[in-house]
């Protein structure tokens, strides 16, 4: 380790200085969605034969998912509340 970051490294503590990612927190959706179909896979399958290709098509269906609530929460907001409200 390098002795000028370590005292950095041990004043950070992680829920009240958390990490700066305002402007890119939606890429953090993929490698979440991959390492819980990761862990859930290799908990529900009965033989490991196709876990990897499980693995890509949990995540794939995760993060399509979670895309298609964001879309359709927005179309709600956005388009029907307008509408609705008659502005």
């Amino acid at each position: 380790m390098i002795p000028a970051l370590a005292p950095t490294i041990l004043a950070w503590t992680p829920f009240i200085d958390p990490i700066d990612a305002h402007r890119t927190w939606y890429l953090l959706l993929i490698p979440l969605v991959f390492f819980v179909s990761m862990v859930w896979k290799a908990v529900r399958l009965p033989t490991l034969e196709s876990y990897w290709r499980q693995v890509l098509l949990m995540t794939l269906q995760g993060v399509v998912g979670m895309v298609a609530l964001a879309l359709s929460s927005y179309l709600l907001v956005q388009v029907y509340v307008r509408i609705a409200s008659g502005g």
